[in-house]
């Protein structure tokens, strides 16, 4: 990446300058997405980082990104979705990163610039050492573009497991178990039965509003409401930790806590709160705009929306009834 400036540079002005700075995440359709190493000569040579620069003064982030990739890939940009934002300190310069996905693109990748590159398996990458500020990326990367929102309390539970399997079967991975008004003694089994089939399928599943349910059933996280958000002091001892976020501020307490993704909304009506008021996808993309974690737009959503979502800077979209028909 280009725009990380020399530490002698950074030592002559007397202060640690704020680079802004784009990535681009070139994704293929197997899922695998190019890296690429610093060559010889640049401060942090051999390690390995998401391809991007500076941007210019006067250059929008969206004409950065395509003039960087042209200039050190010699590839045309054809849609880049913006995506998050990652600030890093390293001890000559902090770099404020604007990251875009970019499924689609013009040309061969190649090298312009004496730079490695290799297309990696964002859930096994076989490069290292990545940049600090490059390698949780990955980890965002893991998570799928639908989120699935359980509701056995609306249609039975042997109907939501048998949705389940349908959904499964056309390759949705994330799950939460939302289940209002479900009884505990009918909730547990119901959870466990539900757990063990998503699992059978490499796919994880998160408990709505109850950390401890969620390690009692060993699940694979929990999704925390807003009221929750703003009372806890540090993150649940969870593999994923996700959150419930309606404004700037929740979004952004939520990626202080170090949750691991956020759902905004709701963007469109929804049956599920029919007096509330959607945002829309304008003020859904100037919410997100900021955001330090990935955030999948809520509310009204099915998977068809998915392109619409992403153009305004979700990672994807949160279904409930949408996602088992």
């Amino acid at each position: 990446m280009s725009g990380i400036a020399a530490p002698q540079a950074a030592a002559a002005s007397g202060a640690a300058p704020v680079l802004q700075v784009v990535a681009g995440i070139l994704e293929r359709d197997d899922g695998r997405v190019l890296i690429t190493q610093r060559p010889a000569g640049k401060v942090y040579a051999g390690y390995w980082e998401f391809p991007g620069g500076k941007v210019e003064p006067g250059e929008t982030q969206h004409a950065a990104i395509a003039r960087e990739l042209a200039e050190e890939l010699a590839i045309e940009v054809v849609v880049a979705h913006p995506w998050l934002r990652r600030r890093f300190a390293y001890p000559h310069a902090t770099v404020d990163l604007r990251f875009f996905r970019i499924p689609r693109w013009r040309g061969e990748p190649v090298s312009c610039e004496a730079q490695a590159l290799s297309w990696e398996d964002v859930h096994a990458p076989t490069v290292a050492p990545m940049l600090p500020a490059n390698g949780p990326i990955l980890a965002a990367l893991r998570l799928p573009a639908e989120y699935a929102l359980t509701q056995a309390h609306r249609i039975g539970a042997d109907a939501q497991l048998e949705r389940l399997d349908r959904a499964l079967a056309r390759g949705v991975r994330l799950f939460q178990l939302r289940e209002p008004g479900m009884s505990a003694a009918r909730l547990q089994p119901y959870a466990q039965t539900f757990i063990a089939r998503a699992r059978s399928q490499g796919a994880r599943v998160l408990i709505n509003g109850d950390v401890e349910l969620a390690r009692a059933l060993a699940a694979d996280g929990v999704h925390l409401r807003a009221a929750q958000l703003a009372a806890l002091d540090e993150r649940p001892a969870l593999p994923l930790v996700a959150a419930s976020c309606h404004d700037a501020g929740e979004l952004a307490r939520a990626a202080e806590l170090g949750c691991d993704f956020a759902v905004l909304g709701p963007v469109a009506a929804t049956l599920t709160h029919p007096g509330a008021r959607p945002l829309g996808w304008e003020r859904f993309a100037a919410l997100t705009a900021p955001a330090m974690l990935p955030v999948y737009a809520l509310g009204g959503m099915t998977p068809a929306d998915l392109d619409q979502a992403r153009s305004s800077g979700a990672h994807g979209v949160a279904c409930q009834r949408a996602a088992w028909q």
